[in-house]
């Protein structure tokens, strides 16, 4: 009798577990970095801040969470850092994989300290952790035979000329900086290698913090994992998180409060909800910025298409509001 009524407590307990909405929440650069910013660690904390104050509403609502997040420009600051230290005292710069392994570190120290604090505040009972993650790409993917994504600092032509004689980079010109820019591959994600462990520790009441960056870009030579010259999208890394844990709700934080049509144009709309179907059709029309909205609409048609019920884009404030944002569904 007694072995029945502690499995009943034990169902009892895993159901209310699993009564609770999972969601992903990917924060955009402007969570840590504002427009016009320098990107100091005040001006992180301070940013950090508000955005957790607006993750915890839906902590109030019992949510589990899980969080990823970019890290573009202070990947882009430290490569700076490394070619002063270069210059100035022969240090050896650190590869891609490295930088954003950093990053993921820094980064997640500063989400995990201001959710505690938010945590702490409003009297919730909730622990939080950082997962160093790697994210597993394809070595033959095809972003390696044609890389496209500009990092570091810009150079003169001759400077260009010389890095490529001695490290073998590959550089594009920017012509409205008026200089030139190593570029790296942005290939697909296609595995999380800590995804069931972020799955586990979300489930049992953790607010996780994953994926930073997009995850620290690996592939598998000979059986063993080694780390790349690459930069993942963090919006699709954080899309395949949220399928493979099987998340309620996905959500890309940005700097607008919903997605538009015609945006910064004459017949601007503001779109509360978009299809698939019509998802697709509005980026075939050129409607979404590649360096802005498009990548996060694909992230949100990966979702969806995989299984997600629903993607939500929007700004961090308004994280709690039933209405809030952009959403994608089927």
């Amino acid at each position: 009798m007694y072995d029945i009524f502690f499995l009943y407590l034990c169902h009892s307990f895993f159901d209310k577990l699993s009564m609770k909405k999972l969601a992903v929440i990917a924060l955009g650069g402007n969570a840590l970095i504002r427009s016009k910013e320098k990107g100091t660690y005040p001006e992180q904390i301070k940013n950090v801040m508000t955005t957790c104050d607006a993750i915890s509403n839906l902590l109030k609502k019992d949510y589990n969470i899980v969080i990823a997040h970019g890290n573009g420009p202070q990947v882009g600051n430290i490569l700076l850092q490394n070619e002063a230290g270069k210059k100035q005292f022969s240090v050896e710069a650190m590869p891609m994989d490295y930088c954003g392994a950093q990053t993921q570190g820094s980064i997640g120290y500063l989400i995990d300290q201001c959710l505690r604090n938010i945590i702490r505040k409003e009297g919730l009972n909730r622990e939080v952790v950082a997962l160093l993650t790697q994210v597993m790409v394809d070595k033959n993917d095809q972003g390696f035979k044609n890389p496209t994504k500009p990092v570091g600092p810009y150079y003169t032509k001759e400077q260009k000329d010389e890095y490529i004689k001695t490290t073998g980079a590959i550089f594009k010109e920017d012509v409205k900086r008026g200089g030139w820019r190593k570029v790296v591959a942005s290939p697909t994600p296609i595995k999380i290698e800590n995804v069931q462990l972020t799955k586990q520790l979300a489930c049992e009441g953790y607010v996780v913090i994953t994926a930073g960056g997009g995850g620290i870009p690996v592939v598998e030579k000979d059986n063993k994992i080694c780390g790349v010259e690459a930069v993942i999208d963090k919006d699709l890394a954080s899309a395949l998180t949220a399928v493979e844990i099987g998340a309620d709700e996905f959500y890309i934080l940005t700097d607008v409060p919903k997605v538009y049509i015609n945006y910064n144009k004459e017949g601007e709309m503001a779109l509360n909800t978009l299809t698939v179907k019509q998802a697709e059709e509005y980026l075939t029309q050129g409607q979404f910025g590649e360096g802005s909205m498009a990548p996060k609409i694909r992230a949100a048609l990966y979702y969806v298409k995989n299984g997600g019920k629903e993607c939500i884009i929007t700004e961090a404030g308004e994280l709690g509001n039933e209405n809030c944002g952009t959403r994608i569904i089927w």
